[in-house]
Order: C-alpha cells, then sequence, then structure tokens
C-alpha cells in the first residue's frame, strides 16, 4: 500500500471556482479508480491560487484480479442476437456457458499495475473536469479538439510512492518539480513523494491547504483589529475569497481619512468589501471605523507599510467617486429621479418601472385604506410607493444595484421626508429571503407588501407563472416574502378582492401597451366591475364586443375595446382561487414556508380544498387548530369514521347529502348519531365564523362516539331501500358536517 500524489499547476484560478474545483477533482478521481477496481483509504485535496492537488492514501500497486458475469440472449434467439453479445463480451461462443436454455459470459479480468491505472485515469478526469468557464491557449488552441482548462495548464506532479506516473497531456508531461511562492521562492522545488509534498511547499512560502489560509486571514485579522481598539465585522465568505486569493497569506491594517465617514456606511462596506475586497472594522462604539483590513501574498520586509500605503491611495480614490455620487444624488429630489423611471422597462408586456409604481402606489393606498394593513397614513404609504424606486436611476445605485432601496432611504431623509416615509423606501424589498428580517412597521408593511403583491399578479395575468425548476421573475420567493408579511403583522387581506382600482389599471396597461392609452381610462373600472359581478360580456357576430349594463340594457363596445375586456377577464382569473392562479400558488408557497414550523402540508390542502378560504391568516389558524386535533384520539377516530363514510358515499354515488324523512323506527345507535349531528352542526358552523376553530374542532369531536357505534350496530346497505336511502344521507350528512372545517379526505393516515 501507498501514497499517490497529484498535482495540476495553472496559471490564476478564480477565487470562486477554487473551493468547488478541489472538490471535482477528489470526485472526478475517486470515480476513475472504482471504475478499475480500486479505493483508497481516503483522498486529501488542496487548493491554491496557482495549483489543485490531492494525495490519495493507502492504495494498492496493482488491482485485484476480477471475474464479471453477462447474461446473454437465449440459446434459441437469432444468431444476430448471439452475435451482438459475443462483441459485446469479446468471447466466442466456445467460452460461452448455458444455464437452463441461457448463455452466459464469464469475463475473468487479470490485476493491473496502479500505475498504469493512474496513468489513463488522470488525463481523463482532467478532459472531463467541469471547470463554469474555461479556455485554449497556444497553438492548439486552432483546434476545437484541444484541451480546455481554466488557464494554461503548466505543470503535472504525479507521484506513485517514490515513483513517477507518467503522463502526458497536451505537451504538458508529469514530474517531480513544482513552484514554490511567485516572489518568496520563484524557482523549482523537487517533490519525493506524497509525504513531503505539504511541508515542502510550506518551507517554499505556499500553504496549500484553503482552510489553513483561512484560519491564518481570520486570526490574524482579528489580532490586527484588536491592536487598534478595532473589531472585525464577521464576513465568511470574504475570508474564504481571500483565501482563493493567496498562497501566503498576511493580513495588514490600513486606514482612510475619517471625512469619508459622512458618506453612508454600507457604501463605505460595499467599496470595501465589493470593490477591494478589504475587511470592514468597528470601532468601540460599535460604529465604522476609518480602518482596513486588506490580505497581502508576501511577507514585506518593511513590514507591509509600502502595501498599505498603496492600497489607501486606491481607497482613497474608490471612496471619493462614492462621496461624489452621495453628493450628486442629492441634489436631484426623488421625485425628479421617479420621472425617469420611464426608460426604464420592467417588462414588455407590463410597460416600465413608472408603470408598476403607479399600480404599486395604488394598491398600497387600498390595502391601507381598506383597514387592511391598520395604523398607517394612507397618503404615507402612496407617497412612499411612488418614490421607493426612484433611487434605480441614481449615481450610487447605478455603481451599487445591493444599495437599492436603502439609497432611497437615505436620500428621503436628506429631504426631511416622514421618517415612515423613508422607513418604507429603506425596507420595501424586505423579506428578501428566508431568515431575512421582516418588516412590522405599517406604512413599510403597506408598501412592501404592494411591491411583492403586484409583481406576482401583474406576472400571472400575462401568464409568466413558475414552472418546475424555472422562476425567472422570483415569483416563489415573492409568495414566500407576502406570506411572513402577513403572518408577522397578522394582516388579514381577501386576495380575491384585491383593489379593483389596482387591477382594473393592471388590466388597462396590459392591454394598452404599444396603444393609445387616453381612449380606455374612462372605460376600465366599469369593465373590471362588470367582471366581478358577473355580469355577461359576449362577443357579438361582427366581432365586436357587448355586455349588459346595471339597467339590464345592453351595451356595445367597438373592436378595439376587446383587448382590454379580454385582459381585465385574465387578471381577474388570474386571483381567483380555482386553476392555476395566484391562490394555489400561494398555497404551495404556504407549504414550504410551514414546513420548517412542522405543519402537515395535507391539512394545508385540507383547508384550502374547501374553496371560499382567500384569508392566510384565517386559513393558518385552522389548519393549526386541525394539526392539534388530528393527532388527538378524538381526531384520529373521527378521520377513520369519516373515511369510512366517504368510501362508502363514493362507492354508493351519493354526492350531496339530500333530507330524507325517516318512514321507519331507527336504531339505537342510528337515532344517536342523528341527535348528536343537530348538535354538532350549528355548533361547528358558528365557531367556524366565529373563527373559533378549536371550538369547531370540539363540536365535531363529539360525533366520533356516535359514528363508531353507528358503524359497529347499524347496516348501511340494508336490504329495505328506505333504510339505505337514510342511512346513505345520514352519512353525507356526516361528511358535510366534517367538510364545514375542513375536507378530511385530503388528509393522509
Amino acid at each position: 500500500m501507498t501514497d499517490f500524489l497529484l498535482e495540476l499547476r495553472c496559471e490564476e484560478i478564480p477565487a470562486r471556482m477554487q473551493l468547488k474545483a478541489s472538490e471535482d477533482l477528489a470526485r472526478l478521481f475517486t470515480e476513475e479508480l472504482v471504475k478499475a477496481g480500486l479505493k483508497p483509504e481516503s483522498i486529501d485535496s488542496f487548493v491554491t491560487p496557482r495549483r489543485l492537488a490531492l494525495i490519495a492514501r493507502n492504495l494498492p500497486l496493482e488491482t485485484a484480479a476480477v471475474s464479471e458475469e453477462y447474461k446473454g440472449p437465449r440459446t434459441s434467439a437469432p444468431a444476430q442476437a448471439l452475435e451482438g453479445f459475443l462483441r459485446k463480451t469479446g468471447l466466442t461462443q466456445d467460452q460461452l456457458e448455458e444455464r437452463d436454455g441461457v448463455w452466459f459470459a464469464v469475463v475473468n479480468k487479470p490485476g493491473r499495475a496502479t500505475a498504469g491505472v493512474l496513468a489513463e485515469a488522470v488525463p481523463t478526469l482532467i478532459r472531463a473536469f467541469p471547470w463554469p468557464k474555461s479556455m485554449r491557449w497556444g497553438v492548439a488552441s486552432q483546434t476545437t479538439e484541444s484541451l480546455r482548462w481554466v488557464r494554461p495548464l503548466q505543470g503535472i506532479v504525479a507521484i506513485l510512492g517514490d515513483d513517477l506516473v507518467d503522463i502526458e497531456i497536451e505537451g504538458v508531461k508529469s514530474g517531480y518539480a513544482t513552484l514554490g511562492h511567485r516572489f518568496h521562492h520563484p524557482g523549482e522545488i523537487t517533490i519525493g513523494s506524497a509525504h513531503d509534498y505539504v511541508e515542502k511547499l510550506r518551507a517554499c512560502h505556499v500553504i496549500v491547504s484553503h482552510q489553513e489560509r483561512q484560519s491564518i486571514i481570520e486570526a490574524k485579522a482579528n489580532e490586527a483589529a484588536a491592536a487598534h481598539g478595532y473589531t472585525v465585522i464577521e464576513d465568511k465568505g470574504l475570508i474564504a475569497e481571500n483565501a482563493g486569493l493567496t498562497e501566503w497569506p498576511v493580513p495588514l491594517l490600513g486606514d482612510f481619512d475619517p471625512a469619508f465617514l459622512e458618506v453612508p456606511p454600507e457604501v463605505i462596506q460595499l467599496t470595501l468589501r465589493i470593490n477591494q475586497k478589504y475587511f470592514v472594522l468597528r470601532d468601540a462604539a460599535g460604529k465604522l471605523a476609518p480602518a482596513f483590513i486588506c490580505t497581502a501574498n508576501i511577507e514585506a520586509k518593511d513590514g507591509g507599510a509600502a502595501i498599505i500605503a498603496g492600497n489607501r491611495k486606491v481607497l482613497a480614490a474608490r471612496l471619493s467617486d462614492a462621496r461624489f455620487f452621495w453628493e450628486q444624488d442629492r441634489k436631484t429630489k426623488l421625485e425628479d429621479h421617479a420621472k425617469k423611471l420611464e426608460r426604464i422597462t420592467f417588462h414588455e408586456k407590463l410597460g416600465t418601472v413608472a408603470d408598476k409604481v403607479e399600480r404599486v402606489a395604488k394598491l398600497a393606498r387600498w390595502l391601507v385604506e381598506e383597514g387592511i394593513v391598520k395604523g398607517a397614513d394612507a397618503d404615507q404609504a402612496e407617497q412612499a410607493a411612488r418614490l421607493a424606486k426612484a433611487d434605480l436611476v441614481t449615481e450610487m445605485v447605478g455603481e451599487f444595484p445591493e444599495l437599492q432601496g436603502v439609497m432611497g432611504g437615505y436620500y428621503a431623509r436628506a429631504e426631511d421626508l416622514p421618517a415612515a416615509v423613508a422607513d418604507a423606501i429603506r425596507d420595501h424589498y424586505k423579506p428578501i429571503g428566508q431568515g431575512d428580517e421582516v418588516p412590522t412597521a405599517p406604512v413599510t408593511v403597506a408598501v412592501s407588501l404592494a411591491d411583492k403583491l403586484d409583481n406576482i399578479f401583474a406576472f400571472f395575468a400575462i401568464d409568466e407563472k413558475p414552472t418546475g425548476s424555472k422562476d425567472p421573475f422570483a415569483l416563489r420567493r415573492a409568495g414566500l416574502s407576502i406570506i411572513a408579511l402577513i403572518g408577522q403583522s397578522e394582516i388579514r387581506l381577501p386576495f380575491s378582492k384585491v383593489g379593483p382600482q389596482y387591477l382594473a389599471l393592471l388590466a388597462k396597461q396590459i392591454a394598452c401597451r404599444g396603444l393609445e392609452p387616453s381612449g380606455y381610462s374612462s372605460f376600465a373600472d366599469d369593465i373590471y366591475q362588470d367582471w366581478l359581478a358577473g355580469r355577461p360580456i359576449t362577443r357579438n357576430v361582427d366581432g365586436s364586443i357587448s355586455r349588459v349594463n346595471n339597467e339590464g340594457g345592453r351595451m356595445l363596445y367597438s373592436n378595439e375595446l376587446a383587448p382590454l375586456i379580454k385582459y381585465a377577464a385574465d387578471v381577474h382569473d388570474a386571483v381567483m382561487a380555482s386553476g392555476p392562479g395566484v391562490l394555489p400558488f400561494l398555497a404551495d408557497r404556504l407549504k414550504v414556508q410551514q414546513k420548517e414550523a412542522g405543519v402537515r402540508h395535507d391539512l394545508i390542502d385540507a383547508v384550502f380544498a374547501l374553496g371560499g378560504e382567500d384569508d392566510l391568516v384565517r386559513l393558518l389558524a385552522r389548519v393549526k387548530a386541525l394539526q392539534s386535533f388530528i393527532v388527538a384520539d378524538d381526531g384520529a377516530n373521527l378521520l377513520a369514521g369519516y373515511k369510512r363514510a366517504a368510501n362508502i358515499l363514493k362507492k354508493e354515488g351519493v354526492e350531496t347529502a339530500e333530507k330524507v324523512e325517516l318512514t321507519y323506527a331507527p336504531e339505537q345507535a342510528e337515532a344517536d348519531l342523528i341527535a348528536a349531528l343537530d348538535a354538532a352542526e350549528p355548533r361547528a358552523t358558528a365557531a367556524v365564523t366565529a373563527e373559533d376553530f378549536e371550538g369547531a374542532m370540539a363540536a365535531l369531536a363529539t360525533l366520533r362516539a356516535p359514528i363508531d357505534a353507528f358503524f359497529e350496530s347499524v347496516t348501511v346497505n340494508d336490504a329495505d331501500p328506505a333504510k339505505r336511502t337514510a342511512r346513505l344521507a345520514l352519512l353525507a350528512r356526516v361528511r358535510d358536517a366534517v367538510h364545514a372545517v375542513a375536507d378530511f379526505s385530503k388528509i393522509t393516515g
């Protein structure tokens, strides 16, 4: 048993690709060895900016001999089938074995030298390596058959034990030599075996372990910050990135002019982190410190003074640009910035960002005026909505798109706009993802909710819904955000009644894409209200559209108004509970969101299947009450009784419960069940109306014993047709009573 070292050296590998490449090297190498019957005891993988490497521990010097058996065609099969089988196995017919009329081939494969296996495996994995981006180089790049690698491949070290494994690919031959640190040890290093690889490179100022370089950067950065009374703002991603930029990391602390701190701290943080890859520091008071930590790739003779000075100079230029953007953007009011949104297309079928802003403003106001979002000022909600996207056209957000919303909040404060408006502008994108802060300030909630509702309603209206794994407009994330906002503030939002004026405006905007909108504005609300009220709209023989007006007369619309009517209907259909609309979509998102809370998805289906429930807060309250009920004995037994009743009714084709007058004296268990239903049905219905779902479950629980007794002693399919009909009707009453709370047929178990 011996160890194998493989190093693939090239020009600088992008930091973001290194860790995945290291994992892929170990995976592909293992897969190639498994094909040959080899399995290392373990694999240690390494990566630096200039090399990918691994050490496979305890490999045998040769593979074991193996015997493989293949089942072939029947002996009576056509000759062509036998010929194909022989070609596949490389045997002749006299080498086959016949068992019970079937041909079998036993192929014995002798053991092979491990060095030979490796000489074949390494070029294969190099050619198959899955770099996100790769390149060809040199004369060979003139053909598409040439090697592709992330950067030009310059050297291969392949040593099994003490012996070199001969490998050549595109003129690059394996050898014992590699290179150390680009500056500290630019000459060649001779590697004797896997055992001295890590330490020989360390002696030449190369730390091959990415994890070790991360630990060094984190520890020394914290030490440097603490020495000046600062703390490093934790950033694991930046630590990993700096480890991917260096082979010998040396964190150095520098400072910048405190005058730059007048720029919003988020801008300074992004300038340091994104543009310069610097660590950001806080002072003892927790405020942003006028200092930074950069990571050098060299142990400088002057202690890093020149490096710090150079980085300070570059950073000053960057921060000067940021301060210039900050000052220039504030010279223009947000409402004037917002006018430029007409130049930005939101979606070709949904118009500009200015069109979206108009819709969101109407919807935000409606949410407040209807009392859906409580405690907010309607004027402030509309104002915040109209200004929320204005910073998209500012210089600062152009430089740092990550600051959209944040900069708008700063600019709003600089204009002395109300604090609630500035906060809403800043936070209206939240929550962005799982675990993100969920706003609770009323004006912010109104704008954030309106913004996300508009995304979903608008894209559903133009049939741009998520499909499979594709969600180009992040509607699933928007759905989760809506659920989080509603749940956090317990907002009672009737989705099927979302602001008619908003939906009419959306319909008008869609219908008028590329048309002159002025002729439509006076009809939009009327048309949409017709659809809400269910008044018939028909297409006439000549292609024109007409509808019945409030007085019962017919009003004629010309052909050119047909698109508006059609889109009004489409928008309306997009928010209905049935079909692939917004409500089923949000119910699916609710399952995802509640999974972590331990809420069963089948119970959400059970409540949602009843229809008519478009209030997610109420729906979830009903689901949680149902979950508590169903795990108790009463609930579990009632579910069993319900399913037995439902199965009988399904078999007999009984769809609805009909009132049946008894023409016979009911058995005791039958009479008891009738009495229990007479008492439980109104109690359950009243409790559901009062949103006392625990009370509704308690009312249903009283049916458990009578149902059990009924099935124990009463024959449903009695020979007497009158008894049979009455008892089926009684079971239908049981089913319908349970359905007042949830559709138990959707509950598993």
